[in-house]
């Protein structure tokens, strides 16, 4: 059984280890890595100013993370004066427990919902691996907005219409992972 909740600074330590271990499973892939930033994600759980969200799990306890942030985290050099108008959940920093449930989506999925409910239209994300921006669209129903050059690399945005997913009742009670 899994649920979301807001994140405390109980839960530092559990979330710059899932970090370390994400990086380590990136590293594996040839990915790259972001141990260097997994103590720097964890002291976010704590700070008032950020809505950080946990993945917890009834056993294995934080398997994933997540930040919410508005329309004022939209980087004008991704998107049109337009789309950073449009009502949006913008997330950052999504991290799983490496594992084979693809935990990932409950967070995404879960996010979809709660957007919903607070009014918004959109949830955009955006990743500057290409393959997890093919993962998203295809295992996770998003849309590739864009991408985007920059400082040297290539940066994709993608987006999601704000609604709940039925399904997500079922896997954050263990079904059909």
């Amino acid at each position: 059984m899994y649920r979301m909740r807001e994140a405390t600074a109980a839960d530092a330590e559990a979330v710059a280890e899932l970090v370390r271990a994400r990086s380590a499973w990136l590293s594996v892939q040839g990915l790259g890595e972001c141990a260097d930033d997994a103590e720097e994600y964890g002291a976010q759980a704590g700070n008032p100013d950020l809505a950080v969200w946990v993945l917890e799990h009834e056993v294995d306890g934080v398997v994933g993370c997540t930040t919410h942030f508005g329309n004022e985290a939209l980087p004008h050099w991704a998107f049109t004066e337009q789309e950073r108008a449009e009502p949006t959940l913008f997330l950052a920093t999504t991290f799983t427990r490496p594992n084979p449930h693809r935990l990932g989506r409950l967070i995404a999925w879960w996010s979809l919902g709660r957007a919903a409910e607070q009014g918004l239209t959109w949830v955009r994300r955006g990743t500057g691996q290409e393959q997890l921006a093919r993962y998203y669209r295809e295992a996770q129903g998003w849309d590739l907005l864009r991408g985007v050059e920059r400082h040297g690399s290539n940066v994709f945005f993608l987006q999601r219409r704000a609604d709940r997913v039925p399904e997500l009742a079922d896997l954050m009670a263990g079904r059909g992972l």
